[in-house]
């Protein structure tokens, strides 16, 4: 996963985090339940990132063995 993919779904979920705070402080559970969803939103593009890696890693350990 490339830094800058790192830093914007964690920006992304910073955003999601002040979003849902705003809501509680406000009672305004639509907001908060905003928040929540832009989170689960950046972790999951996070875990997408990281799958990706995976397998990529898992590609070019495939191809060394058959190239042996």
């Amino acid at each position: 996963m490339s830094a800058a993919d790192h830093v914007k779904n964690t920006a992304e979920k910073m955003a999601g985090k002040a979003k849902e705070a705003t809501g509680k402080v406000t009672d305004n559970e639509k907001l908060e339940n905003e928040g929540k969803l832009d989170q689960a939103k950046a972790d999951l593009k996070e875990a997408g990132e990281h799958l990706k890696d995976d397998a990529k890693k898992a590609g070019e350990h495939l191809k060394d063995a058959t190239d042996r």
